[in-house]
């Protein structure tokens, strides 16, 4: 018995036809890139300094990316600009006020920013 008569076996059963599952699923995990996810949606770049002891904050909102994609583009907005930072809730934030950096890193990526 070979490897391709049980999937038609349990295909016939459920009446699914095994290959194009498979292609389906291929065409599912095709990882799309940060710049296609975005879209044309405006990503805001804002300086905070709310409940941090004085501390400036700059905050990369209106992001619509997968957490995959949303931490590997904090991971190169931190190295950038040679500060720490964190990725969560469609949020990067990046300690100090690099506002200029961010935006001229962003526009270089193909992304749609803007300082508010």
């Amino acid at each position: 018995m070979n490897s391709q008569d049980w999937k038609a076996m349990l295909g016939a059963a459920f009446n699914v036809d095994p290959d194009a599952v498979a292609e389906e699923t291929a065409q599912e995990a095709a990882p799309t890139t940060a710049t296609e996810q975005q879209g044309k949606t405006m990503i805001d770049i804002l300086l905070d300094k709310k409940d941090r002891k004085g501390k400036q904050a700059t905050i990369v909102a209106n992001l619509t990316l997968d957490d995959e994609n949303l931490k590997e583009l904090a991971a190169q907005l931190k190295r950038h600009c040679g500060v720490g930072g964190s990725a969560r809730g469609g949020e990067i934030l990046i300690q100090g006020d690099n506002r200029e950096a961010v935006l001229k890193f962003l526009k270089d990526q193909g992304f749609k920013a803007r300082i508010i």
